[in-house]
């Protein structure tokens, strides 16, 4: 949805139409804002388990390897084929080199982020194990109040906070928060009114910025280690942190779409990699239709190409899965 959402931000100048594509794009963004950082939560409270400090070295990172190295080959690959073909971008060494250096498509500084994050798994696992709730918790506000006051000066003007004063690598701040938050357990009324108090803030927020200070600030509040995204994540980690699976199978409703949630669990680096194919084809018209913030209302578009993609995406994962060569290179 957030990238749906990217193609459909309106030009400039606006006028009334483009004003309300705008607030649409807003919405959406801020809505899907929150899923990288409850990706490396969920990563974080998997990984940093107390219980895994002992495993080692070498049968981690064989792990690791396994989940995601053939994959990004796989689709590093695909996508340097897409980016000739498709854009007839040239193949050079040098696009190439930087290509590898820097991930071959947009998407994939997600890869590298996460491969950062598993170099510091053991260390962060042996923190996690011994540290107390009370500096675990020193922790996460010391990496909170990074994002919250480096920016902060420039925003309100042109001054600037050297941000070595607070040097916690920002995103492992949400990889240990995670772990931190799988035993936090809060009224579920309570988060949904500070989860609705957020999304609310941030979008509102983005559009006063964008309205006033402008430029690159517009999207402060909309950045993913925003105080207001950071917030809004939380609430949606802990709330779906109270859903609990009935532990007789028989009890589980509607099969159908538990089916649906299970196949889509299973393949999310897959649909991941994949899905940025899927979405430039619907918006370029190659599967013979095109579904773009240019032919329909956004407000349809973007969830209508979202469910699309995703299906799309489905529809041809889910076979090549079947296949055991195969299945290993997609993730």
């Amino acid at each position: 949805m957030l990238h749906a959402a990217n193609e459909a931000i309106a030009p400039q100048p606006m006028n009334q139409l483009e004003i309300y594509r705008w607030w649409m794009v807003d919405i959406y963004q801020t809505l899907s804002r929150v899923g990288v950082p409850l990706f490396v939560m969920l990563t974080g409270a998997l990984l940093l388990q107390p219980s895994k400090c002992d495993e080692p070295l070498g049968v981690f990172f064989k792990k690791r390897w396994a989940r995601i190295g053939l994959p990004f080959l796989f689709w590093g690959a695909a996508y340097f084929a897409w980016s000739y073909f498709v854009h007839g971008q040239a193949l050079t060494s040098s696009v190439i080199l930087q290509g590898i250096l820097s991930g071959p498509y947009f998407q994939f500084w997600y890869i590298y982020m996460l491969v950062g994050l598993y170099l510091f798994t053991p260390i962060l696992r042996i923190f996690v194990a011994h540290a107390n709730r009370k500096v675990l918790k020193y922790f996460v506000i010391i990496w909170f109040l990074g994002p919250l006051i480096v920016p902060l000066p420039g925003l309100l003007g042109n001054y600037n906070i050297d941000s070595n004063l607070l040097t916690i690598p920002w995103w492992i701040g949400y990889f240990v928060l995670g772990a931190y938050l799988i035993n936090v357990r809060v009224r579920r009324s309570t988060l949904l009114i500070l989860m609705t108090a957020m999304f609310t803030a941030t979008a509102v927020g983005t559009y006063m910025i964008a309205a006033t200070v402008g430029g690159p600030q517009t999207y402060f509040f909309q950045d993913y280690f925003s105080p207001t995204t950071i917030l809004a994540s939380v609430t949606v980690f802990l709330l779906l942190n109270t859903l609990r699976a009935p532990a007789n199978p028989a009890e589980i409703p509607q099969p159908k779409a538990n089916w649906l949630v299970n196949g889509i669990g299973q393949n999310t680096l897959a649909i991941f990699l994949f899905h940025v194919m899927v979405l430039e084809a619907l918006q370029l018209g190659l599967l013979g239709f095109t579904i773009s913030g240019n032919t329909l209302n956004s407000i349809v578009e973007i969830p209508l190409i979202s469910a699309v993609s995703l299906f799309i995406c489905l529809a041809v994962i889910l076979p090549l899965k079947k296949i055991p060569i195969v299945k290993n290179a997609i993730g």
